[in-house]
C-alpha cells in the first residue's frame, strides 16, 4: 500500500483526536488518497491523511463491478482517481419484504402500510445497482488482505441525467481541501499545555512543534512575507518557551541543568524551520551561511519561472498532449531558478498555481497551461 500522506511522526497523540473535526465526520476525499493514506501506529482501523486521523469516509463515484452474494453486495466504485471495493449490506427486512407487508387501497382510503410497502420497496430497489450506475457510499474503511475497502453504513443510487451532482461535488472538493483536509491538524494550547511534562519531555517538544508550526504560518501567511530570515521570526516563538521555575525552597530561579532560554527558542526554531521545509512551504533558494527562506507561495519569481517553463514546453509535440510531468518541470526550474528547489515546495507551488487558474493538471503528475 502507498504511504505517501505523510510520515510517522506527524502522528498526534490518539488522545487528542478528537479535537480534529475530521475525525468524527465523512471525510470527502478522493479516492487516491483513501488507497494511499497510511494506517495507524496506535490504533489499527484509524487512518491518516497528512496528519488528520480519520476512519469515516464518503465517496461517489460509477460503479465499474458488481458481485452479489447472500448478505451483501461487493461494488467497484471508481471516481475517476481511482477505484475501491465497498462492502453494502443488504437489508434484512427486504429478504421477505414481498410477503410480510401486504396492504391494499380501498376506495381512494389512503392504507399506510401500502404506502410503506412502495417506500420500502423504493429504497431497495435504490440500493440495487448495475455497472454504469452512480453510487454514493458512507462508511467505514479497513485493510482486509492488504487491499482498502469501505464497509458502507449507508448507499443508495444518485440519479444524475444532466451530471449536476458530480459537477457539484466537483467542484466543493478542491475547496474541502484546502481550508481543512490539506491543512495540518493543530491542537489548542490548552490542550497542548495539560499534555505537556517537563521542559525537555516528549510530549512538550510535540506540542511546542506544532504550536511553533501554526504560529510561523499564520504569520507567513498574514502577513505575505516573501522571505525572511530565522531571526526576522524569532520572536514570535518566545511564549510558547516557559520562563524559569523559582525554587520552592530558597525563593530564587532554578539553576537545574538544561538548555537556556536561547538555545530553546533557536532550537525549536530550528525544528520549526526543518518542518515547514519539509511540507514544501519554505526553501532556500541558495545554501549560504545566511539563512534568507522563501515563502513558496508568495515567491513571485519561483511562481513566474514554473508558469513560463509550463507555458513554454507545452507548445512542444512531446508534452502537447498530457503536458509537461512534474519532474520534468522540477528538472526546468532547478536549472533556470534554483538547484536547491524541492519537489515538495514545487508541489505546493503548483497547487497554488491551479488554484489561481494559471495552469490545470492534466493527469496526476501532468500540468499545462489554460
Amino acid at each position: 500500500m502507498a504511504n505517501d500522506q505523510g510520515s510517522a511522526e506527524d502522528e498526534p497523540p490518539s488522545l487528542l483526536w478528537g479535537l480534529d473535526p475530521v475525525f468524527s465526520a465523512y471525510a470527502r476525499l478522493y479516492i487516491k488518497d483513501i488507497l494511499q493514506m497510511r494506517e495507524s501506529r496506535q490504533v489499527p482501523g484509524i487512518y491518516f491523511y497528512k496528519n488528520h486521523p480519520l476512519f469515516q469516509v464518503d465517496v461517489l463515484g460509477t460503479v465499474v463491478y458488481k458481485r452479489e452474494r447472500e448478505d451483501f453486495y461487493c461494488y467497484g466504485v471508481d471516481d475517476s482517481t481511482g477505484v475501491i471495493n465497498c462492502l453494502c449490506w443488504k437489508d434484512e427486512k427486504w429478504r421477505n419484504q414481498g410477503d410480510s407487508v401486504r396492504g391494499s387501497s380501498h376506495g381512494g382510503v389512503f392504507n399506510v402500510e401500502e404506502q410503506l410497502r412502495k417506500l420500502c420497496e423504493a429504497q431497495r430497489i435504490g440500493c440495487m445497482l448495475e455497472i454504469g450506475d452512480l453510487l454514493r457510499v458512507r462508511g467505514s474503511l479497513k485493510t482486509s488482505r492488504e487491499q482498502r475497502e469501505i464497509m458502507a453504513s449507508s448507499f443508495y443510487k444518485v440519479s444524475d441525467p444532466v451530471m449536476d451532482v458530480q459537477i457539484a461535488r466537483m467542484l466543493d472538493m478542491p475547496q474541502l481541501y484546502r481550508d481543512c483536509y490539506n491543512k495540518p491538524f493543530q491542537v489548542p494550547c490548552g490542550e497542548l499545555e495539560a499534555g505537556t511534562t517537563d521542559a525537555g519531555g516528549p510530549s512538550n517538544i510535540q506540542s511546542l512543534l506544532g504550536q511553533s508550526v501554526c504560529i510561523l504560518k499564520e504569520f507567513l501567511k498574514e502577513k505575505e512575507v516573501p522571505k525572511f530570515r530565522p531571526y526576522d521570526v524569532e520572536y514570535l516563538l518566545h511564549p510558547l518557551i516557559r520562563s524559569p521555575v523559582p525554587s520552592t525552597s530558597t525563593g530564587q530561579e532554578s539553576t537545574s541543568v538544561g538548555p537556556s532560554f536561547p538555545t530553546q527558542v533557536k532550537n525549536l526554531l530550528k525544528e520549526t524551520l526543518k518542518l515547514l521545509q519539509r511540507e514544501g512551504e519554505i526553501f532556500r533558494k541558495v545554501l549560504s551561511p545566511d539563512e534568507l527562506y522563501h515563502v513558496t507561495e508568495q515567491d513571485k519569481d519561483l511562481l513566474a519561472a514554473i508558469r513560463d517553463v509550463i507555458r513554454e514546453d507545452s507548445k512542444r509535440e512531446k508534452y502537447a498532449e498530457k503536458g509537461c510531468h512534474i519532474l520534468h518541470v522540477l528538472s526546468s526550474v532547478r536549472q533556470r531558478y534554483s538547484r536547491n528547489l524541492s519537489r515538495e515546495a514545487l508541489e505546493v507551488a503548483l497547487k497554488f498555481l491551479e488554484c489561481n487558474s494559471d495552469i490545470i493538471s492534466t493527469t496526476d503528475s501532468h500540468y499545462t497551461v489554460l
